[in-house]
């Protein structure tokens, strides 16, 4: 195929939830744009598989019907009704919602769906009347000359564009390109993901479940189910407290399936579907700043992670749905500069502040406070009440209002 010079006044890079959500809004926008990324999908992609409802909330300013009819019929997908605290001498307890007369939202709480499948169902939605979506091209280059960006492509190509859109993860070519690619102990964690099928103790509610092992502070091991009796198995640590103490990841996996009092016995007759995968999470504790003169970052690329509970793909979308806003308003006014995105950075993190604080204050207090805080309030009949006291006013928010974006 011959070399072509591709011009756009939007580039995304990167087409995971936080760059295929920036993507489908532009087209919601009636904005053309381009869309690359190095992978063909479907592909696989480390994470949780955890579908919170800030993923809800987005897909329903998409389109109603998506979270009303297609993930319900989608056979990838499973609705989970609520959570269940591990503590740790075994103890569980368990937040359910359970949709009665004094709940006019009958919805779950989570969803789960491999990102093999979740990603494809997103891409699909990709709308070509706007989006010149290209899979299986990489960034290999990039430069600024003058108001322009240039990237060349592992296709041979070379696109000029006024905005780019960084949404290729943590291992960013953007970040690279600006020289913000740090790892920050501190402020990341490492995570092991493993694919199990016939895991014991699954609730028929599908509860999504998180154990607190002793004596490994800012961390937990994770169970959540999956279609066709399989589960997603996970362990994640901050990496500060990783290195300080000497932990291995894999080693403490390893441990919790094979010996640990609370999960060993679930596994004995379960059987794994691949080995560990490993992956990191840059955590929103670290503000990482997110725009400047012609490009916005989105999702993993800006380090949104939640610090508390390391759900980035909800934060990741909406994210995108606050940078297409914000191109927009560029475009309108056909000025790209950083000035124009002043106001970004606030509008990504804004929601993630109350859990950057809990996250900073554990950490600089006593790291063992966090774990010991949870296994401790758990069982607690008052914490469960003001959980379901919430329950309704996160479906209220999930499902019916809007996303609001102040420039």
């Amino acid at each position: 195929m011959t070399a072509q010079t591709i011009r756009t006044d939007v580039c995304i890079i990167g087409a995971g939830p936080a760059g295929a959500t920036t993507s489908l809004f532009l087209a919601k926008l009636g904005i053309p744009h381009l869309i690359l990324d190095a992978a063909v999908f479907p592909r696989d992609k480390v994470c949780g598989d955890g579908l919170d409802l800030k993923v809800v909330r987005v897909l329903r300013h998409l389109d109603p019907a998506i979270v009303l009819e297609e993930l319900p019929e989608n056979p990838w997908f499973m609705p989970c009704w609520g959570t269940r605290f591990v503590t740790q001498n075994g103890r569980t307890s368990d937040f359910v919602h359970r949709p009665g007369p004094e709940s006019a939202l009958p919805y779950p709480l989570f969803w789960t769906a491999k990102r093999r499948h979740f990603d494809d169902f997103l891409v699909k939605k990709i709308d070509p009347r706007f989006a010149d979506f290209r899979q299986g091209c990489a960034v290999e280059r990039i430069e600024k000359a003058g108001r322009e960006w240039l990237l060349q492509t592992s296709t041979g190509d070379l696109i000029r564009a006024k905005l780019l859109i960084g949404a290729d993860g943590d291992h960013s070519a953007v970040l690279r390109h600006l020289g913000e690619r740090k790892v920050d102990r501190r402020h990341y964690a490492g995570t092991l993901r493993q694919y199990w099928r016939g895991v014991a103790g699954l609730d028929p509610q599908n509860l999504i479940e998180v154990y607190f092992p002793p004596g490994l502070p800012m961390s937990y091991f994770y169970i959540f189910p999956l279609p066709d009796g399989e589960a997603n198995v996970g362990y994640g640590m901050v990496s500060e407290v990783a290195a300080k103490h000497g932990h291995k990841l894999r080693d403490i996996f390893k441990t919790l399936i094979l010996t640990d009092p609370v999960m060993a016995p679930r596994f004995r007759n379960a059987e794994p579907m691949e080995e560990p995968q490993g992956w990191g999470l840059p955590l929103a504790s670290r503000r990482r700043r997110a725009f400047g003169d012609g490009y916005l970052l989105v999702g993993d690329a800006a380090s949104l992670v939640c610090p508390t509970s390391g759900e980035g793909i909800g934060t990741g979308m909406v994210s995108g749905y606050i940078a297409a806003r914000f191109v927009q308003r560029a475009l309108e006014k056909r000025q790209f500069d950083a000035e124009q995105f002043k106001n970004y950075d606030r509008e990504i993190f804004r929601r993630l502040n109350s859990e950057i604080r809990l996250y900073n204050l554990m950490m600089n207090i006593a790291p063992g406070i966090y774990d010991f805080g949870l296994n401790l309030l758990a069982p607690n009949p008052l914490f469960k009440w003001s959980f379901y006291r919430r329950v309704n006013g996160w479906l209220k928010t999930a499902y019916e209002r809007p996303i609001e974006v102040h420039y």
